[in-house]
């Protein structure tokens, strides 16, 4: 039997993202099929790249499907996107696949990864005991998708999403090397393992609220401007750039990423406010609470370390004037 990558796109930014990926796979030679799941607001342009690259097109949606995914839904609404990534396991005519977040980037070829066993990941970078699930290697099989399911309506999602359900469901996981699933956005507080391992990276993972496609990119030099403490970013997002530039861009020659209307067919993009300061949508108090309730913090965007630190120091200084 074959085997595959897989991907999941819910909109149409993620699935320039999915293209993006998809063409750095080829590029790096993979010999493997790639497979990407489709929520049915892809756009039919955006589907037909999609089409040209892709191995398989699959649709996806169990809000409106009748199959057992959509009967567990009824009780666990809030894992909407969870149920629709479960989906990779009903591939089942191939006999290992490996799952990447659509906000990746292949830089070395990583066929190796199917050497490994299910269930196989990185380390998450915010609390390593757990797996990130931007990256896993897996077997399909029918009876995994139904005790996923099975797990997701009676035990749910520490976090909300995917990982934490993932995490419990897979509790005797396989540890791979983080330069299978590097988060490009962290703040490394271990610069000189970064400047050690940083260039084995075979998967960049642009984990965060901005994602390669809101950044602001400069198409007089080719480059693209990456936020103070985050310079690091930018062989990466370059990288991405060309690509989309390169491959991506001319079947689409209408949509500008930078400058994203809300009636433009990604209406779906959460496109961060305010390109030139690099900075996202403002969130009320209230907003951030909630989602802290929910289990979502962005540890690697609004809620970093150093974005808190920094409210806490100026709360200070205002209470001491």
């Amino acid at each position: 039997m074959s085997e595959a990558y897989v991907t999941l796109a819910t909109n149409d930014g993620y699935a320039v993202g999915a293209l993006v990926l998809g063409h750095s796979l080829r590029s790096n030679n993979t010999s493997r099929d790639l497979i990407v799941m489709i929520a049915p607001a892809v756009s039919p342009a955006i589907r037909s790249l999609l089409e040209g690259v892709f191995n398989k097109v699959v649709v996806v949606d169990v809000l409106d499907s009748g199959d057992s995914a959509h009967l567990a839904l009824m009780k666990r609404p809030e894992l909407g996107i969870t149920f629709t990534k479960l989906h990779c396991w009903t591939f089942t005519e191939y006999s290992k696949c490996v799952f990447l977040d659509a906000d990746m980037l292949c830089v070395q070829n990583p066929d190796d990864l199917f050497s490994h066993p299910e269930l196989t990941a990185a380390c998450d970078v915010g609390w390593p005991d757990c797996f990130n699930s931007g990256m896993f290697v897996f077997a399909p099989s029918q009876d995994t998708y139904n005790r996923l399911l099975q797990h997701a309506e009676t035990a749910g999602s520490f976090d909300g999403g995917d990982q934490g359900l993932l995490n419990t469901f897979f509790t005797d996981w396989h540890r791979v090397s983080f330069v299978y699933n590097m988060v490009a956005s962290a703040t490394y507080t271990y610069l000189p393992a970064y400047k050690q391992y940083g260039g084995d990276a075979k998967l960049i993972h642009f984990l965060g609220a901005l994602k390669p496609w809101q950044h602001r990119y400069d198409s007089n030099t080719g480059n693209v401007d990456t936020p103070a403490g985050y310079q690091h970013l930018a062989p990466y997002l370059n990288s991405w750039w060309a690509i989309y530039n390169r491959l991506v861009k001319p079947g689409v020659p209408d949509v500008d990423l930078q400058n994203v209307d809300v009636k433009t067919p990604l209406e779906d993009v959460q496109v961060a406010s305010q390109f030139s300061t690099m900075t996202v949508h403002e969130e009320s108090l209230e907003e951030g609470k909630a989602r802290w309730e929910r289990g979502q913090p962005d540890y690697l965007g609004r809620d970093s370390f150093d974005n808190i630190k920094a409210y806490i120091d100026n709360k200070l200084k205002s209470n001491g004037k």
